[in-house]
């Protein structure tokens, strides 16, 4: 959800346009995390200034604002500050005034963009609210920025990280935050807990060491608060909401008032600010001991040249490397808890907690990935690009690790762990969306290998549920983004009961792949567009090889793993072969169209085919599809059928293939339309289809149905097979209605928020 993105330059000398090219290009290329509305802000002319623009509607949408703005884009910066943000709206709707960032007070003394979702919100806002801040948005992200000007308004002299830590304290949920300051000029704070966040360097020299020192807290209590800050006036709320500058001019008409004191006026949220360990003590403000030049004093080794000084550095700070892989490729993953404060060319990394076990830095790592990857190429749309390079996915997902010729498999990443696993009781698999519905396909195949018990779990029930969970299971987790929110407090869940947990996850360095035990990188790629199509099938190919890893010890086993390892051999080339369907594909949809509801059917491994490709229809083409086991339909879906109601049913090559001939009969008796993804070498289903409706003698009768012929594989990876014409499907379908598959409403790519 969202795109938070941020770009520093230190004695690096850029124009006003160089600065707003940066952070629109990086908003961009974090437009799938969230595209209801975008803003971004810079220094204005004058000092203590700040230039904000807000927008509704997408980055496109945003650059023109700017256009037509009249800022002077020729203006040079050798060191400056610029953040900008991309919404997906969760409170508030979309409009200007709700867009990112968000202000302290109408002359922008804070600024923040914030990705997450901030539980107590409410409770902040009330409190703040009676002690005469005035709100000019709906959104969470709006009390952070008060609550820091609070704070700063009642202890002068606090530096900006230590300010930070103070109002982080106060805050429960989830977030990932950049903050700018006018009191604070050419500093930038960014912390994270929850939320995915990284930081990009760019510098004209080597760096001195590849990784940057973790500093941990240490606090005491002391100091008296001031009881004195600059509150907001009613007729402080009139203006535009589309941009807006700002001074850091005094300000009155507020009562004085100490922080101290909030939670005593206000019973009901008490447990808001805690008077212990944060912002309440019993003699009055929370103050950690020292001034700014504790910090001062601190260095920042790898930004120091062996002369002592400062080398001229540029900083890239966004919630997905898609943001800055164009610029720079040494990357720093941060951490939940850890503070990142820029400032003087140098990048300081403090924890807001002490924690036993923690790591004291972290790495510069170089990520290698190229530009390209990025790109939609010669595609109308990254949806159809991410179609296409699914045989080459599930290649990359492969190699190295199948041996075809001993029919072997290696997963370095689990090797110190596969005792443990083949000794559990049950495995538990639990992942969201499209992530569970490869958990889901692949279930069938871990019983039958490994004879150990497996649950596939909705991540967000399993939260709500919270079920018995034992030393001897072991959950595997599963995630393209490795931010989900559902999915990583359900991990935090099953840790603290001390299961094994083990993670299977595309985007290398994400809290998932930092927090599980062991784990397997699925090697897909950049996923780009919000429907998930690679990563789904690069999923199931890594949770197969797995199923055959856990079994190796199984001689009774053997031939069956024999032949599922030679159709992974062959998979590649038969999935190129199923996209020579997307003619076909593109003209039914054409047909399709208009049709407001249709159902998928499918049943044994293609059951989590029918529920993921149904997934893809409605969620870009608005079509209400429903993905319905077939021998659920008559236990009531059957009701639905009615004459020409598209039906799609999975009738490919497999054990259970004359069930679906009674599945057949039911929904083509009642005049249903069925369309067929059938084995081309396998049993003439349509064949069939056609006497049951000739048999009728009813004129409405169809004889001619649609059909999609698939080349057989392995029962087991036939879902592979198939769920790539339902992918081309759902594209065509959104492409054909006049919809943007790659941006589907209400939608964004990683949901990180619960």
């Amino acid at each position: 959800m969202c795109g938070i993105f941020g770009y520093v330059n230190y004695l690096v000398e850029r124009s006003r346009e160089d600065i707003l090219n940066n952070l629109l290009a990086g908003l961009s290329r974090l437009e799938y995390r969230g595209y209801d509305s975008a803003g971004l802000t810079v220094d204005g002319d004058k000092p203590g200034e700040s230039y904000v623009a807000r927008q509704v509607g997408k980055v496109a949408e945003l650059r023109s604002l700017i256009n037509d703005s009249g800022y002077d884009l020729d203006r040079k910066f050798m060191s400056h500050v610029g953040i900008a943000h991309n919404r997906w709206a969760t409170h508030g709707q979309p409009a200007a005034r709700n867009a990112h960032p968000q202000r302290s007070d109408p002359a922008s003394e804070f600024l923040v963009v914030h990705n997450g979702i901030i539980t107590n919100y409410a409770a902040v806002k009330s409190i703040l609210e009676s002690k005469g801040y005035v709100f000019e948005s709906e959104t969470d992200t709006e009390c952070i920025a008060k609550l820091l000007k609070y704070v700063y308004d009642s202890n002068h002299g606090l530096d900006f990280k230590k300010l930070i830590e103070l109002v982080l304290r106060e805050l429960e949920g989830a977030y990932a935050v950049l903050v700018k300051s006018v009191h604070y000029p050419g500093e930038l704070i960014a912390a994270r807990k929850g939320s995915p966040l990284l930081i990009g360097v760019k510098s004209e020299r080597k760096l001195r060491v590849d990784f940057v020192d973790v500093e941990f807290p240490e606090f005491s209590v002391g100091g008296d608060s001031t009881d004195n800050y600059a509150g907001l006036s009613d007729d402080d709320n009139d203006v535009d909401d589309r941009y807006f500058p700002g001074s850091a001019g005094g300000m009155g008409g507020a009562p004085s008032i100490s922080l101290s004191k909030l939670s005593l006026d206000h019973p009901s949220p008490a447990g808001l600010l805690r008077k212990s360990g944060t912002l309440l003590g019993d003699g009055g403000l929370f103050v950690p001991s020292g001034g700014m030049s504790d910090l001062r004093h601190s260095q920042s080794r790898a930004f120091i040249s062996d002369d002592g000084m400062p080398i001229p550095t540029e900083f890239f700070l966004a919630s997905d490397l898609p943001a800055i892989i164009e610029k720079t490729k040494k990357v720093i993953f941060l951490e939940d808890d850890d503070i990142a404060h820029i400032y003087d060319g140098g990048l300081h990394i403090h924890r807001l907690r002490h924690e036993e076990g923690q790591s004291n830095i972290r790495s510069i790592q170089n990520i290698e990935m190229e530009l390209a990857e990025f790109k939609r190429g010669g595609y109308d749309h990254f949806m159809l690009k991410e179609i296409y390079e699914q045989p080459e996915s599930i290649v990359n997902t492969m190699r190295g690790r199948l041996n075809f010729e001993n029919h072997s498999v290696k997963l370095g990443g689990l090797s110190n762990y596969l005792t443990t696993i083949r000794r559990s009781r049950r495995i538990v698999m639990i992942a969201c969306g499209t992530s569970y519905h490869s958990c889901l396909a692949a279930r069938d195949l871990f019983e039958e290998l490994t004879d150990i018990p497996i649950s596939v779990e909705v991540a967000s029930y399993f939260i709500d549920r919270k079920p018995p969970l034992f030393r001897d299971d072991t959950c595997i987790f599963v995630s393209q983004s490795g931010e989900t929110a559902d999915t990583l407090v359900a991990l935090k869940y099953c840790l603290e009961r001390g299961a094994m947990c083990v993670g299977v996850v595309n985007v290398v360095g994400s809290s998932l792949s930092r927090l599980t035990m062991c784990g397997v990188h699925i090697n897909a790629g950049p996923e780009i567009g919000v429907a998930s199509t690679k990563a789904f099938t690069s999923q199931y190919v890594a949770l197969v090889m797995m199923a055959l890893l856990f079994s190796e010890d199984r001689l009774s086993k053997l031939q069956r793993r024999q032949e599922i390892i030679e159709g992974l051999g062959t998979l590649s080339a038969k999935l190129s072969e199923v996209l020579e369907l997307n003619d076909v594909i593109e003209k039914t949809a054409e047909s399709m169209k208009d049709k407001t509801k249709m159902l998928v059917l499918g049943s044994g491994y293609q059951y989590a085919t029918a529920l993921e490709g149904a997934l893809k229809i409605k969620e870009i083409s608005y079509i209400l599809a429903e993905g319905i086991l077939m021998g659920e339909l008559k236990h009531g879906p059957l009701a639905l059928v009615e004459k020409d109601l598209p039906i799609i049913m999975i009738a490919t090559k497999d054990k259970l293939f004359d069930l679906v001939s009674s599945s057949v009969s039911q929904v083509t008796s009642r005049l249903g339309e069925p369309v067929f993804i059938t084995s081309k070498n396998g049993p003439r289903i349509a064949e069939h289809a056609k006497s049951v409706a000739d048999g009728k003698n009813d004129a409405d009768a169809k004889a001619d149905y649609v059909r999609f012929e698939v080349p057989e594989t392995v029962d087991c990876l036939q879902t592979i097979l198939n769920i790539l014409v339902l992918q081309m499907l759902g594209y065509w379908l959104a492409v054909k209605k006049g919809y943007d598959p790659d941006f589907p409403r209400n939608l964004a790519k990683a949901v990180t928020t619960r």
